[in-house]
């Protein structure tokens, strides 16, 4: 195993060899991003403005948007996280993906946003999983790239491990293998995340406040104009419901040694959602994986750095292609 430090960007494989992932220097402007403010925001309000579709899995409908070439494209599939709703990607990266040859395909998890929660089905990562998979063979999707975020990474192993035909490549961003292995959050923010009792609009400010690290923020006082507000939701009450499915789920520490997908895994050495200690354990785990930690980045740290997280993505998917 060997690593690399380029700009700040802490690269490894553990095939063996290392990869220079070429990158911004971290010395550039920490407000920059690929466009100005005004456009970002103009872009997450075209992917928020997106009509979305659903269709049916199981006992829910889902509710989803495609970004892209369409017919020929190669698909892959984002994941989102607790809380998260499917207009909160990175407009810059959509824009990155489609303009790449992919079709890109964003959905509502089980109750999220605009999908049912259902009535019949226990909410879990395996069910999660599921549903996932439920979407592509409703869409005629026979194999996809996937990329999790956060809690999308649970669901993305879960993914790649029952469904290995499904998945082409595998980028686990903010990820761990959960259970008794995994290395915990600190106590002020596990309270944060269990305390859905608040407002809706309190809420998403707490979970905002977990995205960066406290010195990006008093740096970057502006930063809700490289942060998309979605029009959607997830109430206090689904959030509960997804909490409770993390905090049930048995994990994968035992089982990723069998996933055999290209597998990159991406993470700020500031998260404090899921410490980036844990992707150690991934890298070690997973044949064919790659790891990357991007200095001083917190859990959002494709909002923080959208250059550096593009491009490695982008470099990740073209060598695993």
């Amino acid at each position: 195993m060997a690593a690399i430090i380029l700009f700040g960007i802490i690269l490894v494989n553990n095939n063996g060899f290392s990869s220079l992932v070429p990158a911004y220097s971290q010395g550039q402007n920490i407000n920059s991003t690929s466009s100005p403010s005004s456009s970002f925001q103009s872009k997450a309000s075209m992917i928020d403005n997106l009509p979305s579709q659903k269709v049916t899995v199981g006992d829910i409908d889902i509710a989803y948007k495609k970004v892209g070439k369409g017919s020929g494209a190669k698909p892959i599939i984002l994941i989102t996280g607790l809380g998260a709703t499917m207009d909160m990607w990175n407009p810059l990266l959509l824009e990155q993906l489609s303009s790449s040859n992919h079709t890109v395909i964003i959905f509502d998890n089980r109750g999220a946003g605009e999908s049912t929660a259902g009535g019949t089905k226990e909410f879990s990562i395996s069910q999660f999983a599921n549903d996932t998979v439920g979407l592509l063979e409703a869409l005629k999707i026979d194999k996809a790239d996937v990329l999790g975020w956060s809690m999308g990474s649970f669901i993305a192993q879960e993914l790649a491990l029952t469904n290995p035909d499904k998945v082409g490549s595998l980028i686990l961003y903010a990820s761990g293998c959960g259970g008794k292995e995994a290395k915990p959050q600190s106590p002020e923010v596990i309270k944060t995340l269990s305390n859905t009792s608040m407002p809706p609009q309190e809420l998403r400010q707490k979970l905002i406040s977990l995205l960066f690290p406290t010195v990006w923020f008093k740096a970057n006082p502006d930063y809700l104009n490289y942060f998309p507000i979605p029009k959607e939701s997830v109430s206090p009450e689904i959030m509960g419901k997804q909490s409770e499915a993390i905090a049930k789920w048995s994990g994968t520490c035992n089982t990723i040694p069998k996933i055999t997908q290209p597998t990159l895994i991406i993470v700020g050495t500031e998260d404090i959602v899921t410490p980036a200690a844990n992707s150690l354990i991934l890298v070690e785990r997973i044949p064919s994986s790659w790891l990357v930690q991007i200095r001083d980045a917190g859990h959002g740290l494709m909002y923080q750095y959208p250059d550096e997280f593009n491009r490695v993505l982008m470099t990740f998917l073209e060598y695993n292609s």
